[in-house]
């Protein structure tokens, strides 16, 4: 289990400019990483490109290639490595053919069962954009929905990283599932 204070240490050493600190990093963060994206992975098509390890690394050298990052702490960073893991899961569905939007999307996707399971591509690049609509609504809820769909955390984790009481965070899902469920439903009809 990673030490939150060791983390927060090591993010703030490398804002401070300490190249030193990411290779303190690494291992620090790396069970949770791998967690976040084995979560992300499981239950993928067979055939998937992307396994456990090349999302953690993608996602890590996405973080700490950012020269201007602010990493307040290490809820903040694992919060940024959930959008990265987004982000790398998007674009490889847009790269593995991004079949039609929309076609056969369940819109029952974010069943409380299937949080973590990967998607199918149209599924995924659906949700991606129903998330960027929500986002124009709630930017809290795009980032809780990122940190339990796409890095697999739970709901107590979730409110760890979000500092935010879990009651809230169960209450936003049961909201931002809501919200999603006519946006692909939306986007399903088109």
């Amino acid at each position: 289990m990673e030490s939150q204070g060791e983390i927060t240490e090591q993010l703030l050493a490398i804002r401070a400019g300490d190249r030193e600190a990411l290779n303190q990093l690494m291992p620090l963060v790396y069970e949770r990483l791998r967690a976040m994206a084995h979560a992300r992975l499981a239950g993928r098509d067979p055939g998937a490109s992307l396994e456990t390890t090349g999302l953690v690394h993608e996602a890590y050298l996405r973080l700490v290639d950012q020269s201007r990052a602010e990493w307040r702490d290490r809820s903040h960073f694992f919060a940024v490595a959930a959008t990265a893991m987004r982000q790398i899961v998007v674009d490889r569905a847009r790269r593995r053919g991004a079949a039609k939007r929309g076609g056969a999307v369940r819109p029952d996707l974010l069943d409380e069962n299937d949080v973590g399971a990967a998607a199918r591509t149209e599924e995924i690049l659906a949700v991606d954009e129903a998330l960027t609509q929500l986002g124009a609504l709630n930017e809290r809820l795009v980032k809780m929905v990122e940190l339990r769909f796409f890095a697999g955390l739970s709901i107590a984790d979730t409110a760890e990283v979000l500092g935010i009481d879990p009651r809230t965070i169960n209450r936003d899902w049961r909201m931002a599932r809501a919200l999603l469920f006519r946006a692909l439903s939306a986007i399903d009809g088109a």
